[in-house]
């Protein structure tokens, strides 16, 4: 099933490419008057980069797959925490968080190349690599504050809470992932971005009426600086219950008009009216 898997994505990514580059010669007709033929082609060859460079991450992860598994690496770093005599329950955390820190050390070649290589070639790339460095040490200290508890509650339950460890498990999840979503955009986002109130009055004025007609009740709208890493464009909205936001990255407001500002924003609201 996994040589079925990876065959299959390979092919779909190769049938991609194909696609693309059979068409990056003629902008599509109804783009004709928007878009130079230039910048089909450079967005054609960032896309096929990037499906090839996707092929070559994918055979990555499906060797380490394999080693960890059928070649025994899980046990091997299993047996490695079982010689210090720890507790069970802190053999569990300790071989968890150990083995998310490997996974994590084995993708980062791929993570700068990817900033570093392939956005720097195509102009998307704006972050340092000491920004990068930051990222990574505030992402790892997150993971290592956040998921410590949570792994050794579910753990607990395991050996604690008889045959419905799972139930209980489940509804810790379900908890967490909630608590997530309210928490994420007031007090984890903030510690890599700045966020400021949208000051312009015109389109604020446009994104109210909007949202009033949605009937999206919004905490604010705000203005992340994304340009800092990125000159991608993106908006979103996030949050639960009343702690919901509308976030547009500077890059977006840069670069588009407000009618077409609007209509991204209708899009992302279509994910919430449509459920």
């Amino acid at each position: 099933f996994l040589v079925a898997s990876l065959l299959t994505r390979l092919w779909l990514s190769k049938r991609q490419v194909n696609h693309i580059q059979a068409h990056q010669d003629q902008v599509p007709e109804a783009f004709a008057e928007k878009i130079s033929l230039e910048e089909h082609q450079k967005a054609a060859s960032y896309s096929i980069t990037k499906l090839r460079f996707g092929r070559v991450t994918l055979g990555w992860e499906t060797l380490w797959l394999l080693l960890w598994t059928l070649g025994g690496g899980l046990n091997l770093v299993d047996n490695w925490w079982q010689g210090y005599d720890l507790s069970p329950l802190w053999t569990g955390i300790a071989f968890i968080l150990s083995m998310s820190l490997l996974m994590g050390l084995l993708d980062l070649p791929f993570s700068l190349y990817s900033s570093f290589v392939i956005e720097q070639k195509f102009g998307f790339n704006k972050m340092t690599l000491k920004l990068w460095f930051i990222d990574l040490i505030k992402t790892t200290v997150l993971m290592l504050v956040i998921g410590t508890p949570l792994i050794a509650a579910i753990l607990w339950l395991m050996n604690q809470a008889g045959p419905y460890w799972w139930l209980y498990a489940w509804s810790l999840w379900t908890a967490f992932s909630l608590l997530m979503i309210w928490a994420y955009p007031a007090f984890i986002a903030p510690l890599f971005n700045k966020f400021s109130a949208l000051e312009d009055e015109s389109l604020k004025q446009r994104i109210d009426n909007l949202l009033q007609r949605c009937g999206f009740q919004s905490k604010g709208v705000f203005v992340v600086d994304g340009s800092k890493r990125s000159a991608h464009g993106n908006a979103y909205f996030t949050g639960f219950g009343s702690n919901k936001r509308i976030v547009f990255y500077d890059t977006l407001l840069e670069s588009l008009s407000e009618d077409e500002v609007e209509a991204v924003l209708a899009h992302e609201l279509g994910h919430f009216k449509r459920n």
